[in-house]
């Protein structure tokens, strides 16, 4: 019988532990030392700093990118918000790295003066330069807006630093995501309606004509209310309007104004951010009438409801107003003028003659005098604002003194555009010939200073003839009014 040689894989001498090691693969021993090092501190610190750059990353792109308009983009951005202002789900080794973030975020914040001087020279044209970086809202026939928060602001609020009332440009403005805002900033709670006004709140046109689009904006926003308001004129800080503004504001929106003055507010520097806020620097532009009917709709209506007058008449009479002034474009022959317009009234059945003076009239008088009123008559000037008050379709007759229709610009017509949003019919107007001499050119600019506060003649002739025409136009519109059908409103919108 051979013997075989002893091979390789019969080594009487090797043991039992030795065979064990050697059928271990290197594959295998790389496995198992792979286990061991997988669970070490530094490869978790090392994974927990790639996490943190990530997210640094991420939160770097959505600063520098718009979000989509889906609400869960804006949604996925306050989970995050949560995640970082809440640490009780992180781990613990994490928390001064998200820390720090919320800080960068904070710190990212910039502010920029509310009042651009680079459009010094066109703040009216664009977008103004008023918070000129940032573009208006606006859906067709409505008035133009921002709000914050929303989509096109990425979920951010408004927040404004200083309230100087002297130079705008040193009143800045910027927006910040609520959980993060900077540092020291006060967050006001409530919804803040901002009004930016290039003429003036004292005014009762230039302060109306600020004011309209945030009525226009409360009835689109079902009737949504303000908890105060912030006034600026060129950024600049205002604590007050006209008190016949005043009072149909108060009226509309059904409470105080309550205008933020600032009389608390610290240092002039102090940052103040608003839960929400409303920004309107347009005025009425872009508005349909159709809109603007119905806002001038409202006011007339809440105005009527505060002051205890008639919502619509019924009593058949057709109401003849001689809202007058005294001083600058006056009459020069004021009983002259009443006389005309008296003999002729009188010549139409059920027409009844009022002359008054807003000066001498409250808020309420003068609406409930504006109700009765079917032809308001008036020379140019603030008190024709009044016409809005009276019931649609009433007739506006306006007088103008000498120079006007060439050097007075195109701010000579807002009455007339006022009947038109309104509802009103402008029946005209009438221009005087007669005046003061002007050394200068009829078409220098430098005549205006003469002409601006002149006095008014008038034309016994023309103004019988003129308003003879008006009242029998009122008189068979009325009938055709009655014949259809009175419905009398029971209450306003809004109500």
């Amino acid at each position: 019988m051979t013997t075989l040689p002893p091979s390789h894989h019969q080594n009487p001498t090797t043991t039992e532990s030795e065979m064990s090691f050697h059928h271990k693969s290197p594959r295998a021993t790389t496995t198992a030392a792979t286990r061991s090092s997988f669970f070490s501190p530094k490869l978790s610190v090392y994974l927990c700093s790639i996490c943190v750059t990530l997210f640094i990353v991420s939160n770097i792109k959505i600063l520098q990118t718009p979000l989509p308009s889906s609400s869960k983009s804006l949604s996925f951005l306050h989970n995050w918000q949560e995640k970082l202002t809440t640490y009780d789900d992180s781990p613990p080794s994490c928390d001064p790295d998200l820390e720090s973030m919320g800080d960068k975020l904070r710190e990212s914040v910039t502010f920029l003066p509310l009042k651009d001087l680079r459009f010094a020279n066109a703040a009216l044209v664009g977008h103004t330069w008023f918070m000129s970086s940032l573009y208006d809202t606006q859906e067709e026939g409505e008035v133009q807006y921002q709000q914050f928060p929303s989509k096109s602001s990425d979920g951010r609020i408004l927040c404004i630093k200083g309230h100087d009332n002297h130079d705008g440009s040193w009143n800045y403005y910027a927006l910040a995501y609520p959980g993060f805002l900077p540092k020291n900033a006060t967050l006001v709670t409530g919804r803040t309606f901002v009004s930016y006004n290039h003429y003036d709140f004292g005014n009762i046109w230039h302060g109306l004509s600020s004011l309209v689009p945030f009525v226009a904006w409360h009835l689109k926003s079902e009737c949504a209310l303000p908890t105060r308001w912030i006034l600026y004129h060129w950024g600049e800080v205002r604590t007050g309007m006209s008190p016949w503004l005043n009072t149909l504001m108060e009226a509309t929106f059904g409470g105080p104004m309550n205008i933020e003055k600032y009389d608390d507010a610290g240092d002039e520097q102090s940052t103040f951010c608003y839960e929400e806020a409303v920004v309107m620097r347009h005025n009425e532009g872009g508005m349909s009438r159709e809109k603007r009917m119905g806002v001038y709709d409202l006011i007339r209506c809440k105005a009527r409801t505060m002051c205890g007058a008639e919502l619509d008449r019924t009593d058949g009479e057709i109401g003849l107003t001689l809202l007058m002034r005294t001083g600058p474009r006056s009459f020069r022959d004021e009983t002259a003028v009443v006389g005309i317009f008296e003999r002729e009234c009188k010549k139409v059945e059920n027409c009844r003659l009022r002359v008054a003076y807003s000066s001498n009239l409250t808020i309420c008088e003068q609406v409930k005098l504006m109700g009765s009123t079917d032809v308001l008559v008036s020379p140019h000037g603030a008190q024709l604002t009044n016409l809005f008050l009276m019931d649609r379709n009433s007739s506006v007759m306006e007088f103008y003194p000498k120079g006007w229709l060439k050097l007075a610009g195109v701010g000579q017509y807002v009455y007339k555009w006022i009947a038109s949003w309104s509802g009103m019919k402008y029946e005209g107007s009438w221009r005087d010939t007669d005046g003061e001499l002007c050394p200068y050119p009829d078409d220098d600019r430098r005549c205006m200073s003469i002409y601006k506060n002149g006095r008014i003649g008038y034309n016994s002739t023309y103004f019988a003839e003129w308003t003879s025409k008006v009242l029998n136009e009122v008189k068979i519109r009325k009938f055709e009014e009655a014949s259809k059908g009175n419905i009398i409103p029971t209450r306003c919108a809004c109500s």
